[in-house]
């Protein structure tokens, strides 16, 4: 189980929440001018570290907002979440 800090609702457990994959990913500036295998790199191709990573989350059963999570995939051990877009501190160690 793990406990995320919503940043608007504060600590909930996670079937509270949906997961949205990895953190600011950028969207392609001229998406029709990609081919087929660019778009499927966007759309399906992700890192996949060990360690700290930025995730994205929707607080499904709460506020119903987007936050960004820093979680170390290793452990699942949180550090901590911020409003999707805004500074989120990565945790090294």
């Amino acid at each position: 189980m793990l406990l995320i800090p919503c940043p608007w609702c504060g600590p909930r457990d996670e079937a509270e929440f949906r997961y949205g994959g990895q953190a600011r990913v950028a969207y392609p500036e001229d998406p029709w001018a990609l081919d087929d295998t660019a778009w499927a790199e966007y759309l399906f191709v992700r890192d996949n570290p060990e360690g700290w990573f930025a995730e994205r989350w929707f607080h499904t059963a709460g506020c119903r907002r987007w936050c960004d999570v820093m979680r170390d995939t290793a452990t699942n051990r949180v550090a901590g979440s911020a409003p999707t877009g805004a500074s989120l501190t990565e945790v090294t160690k």
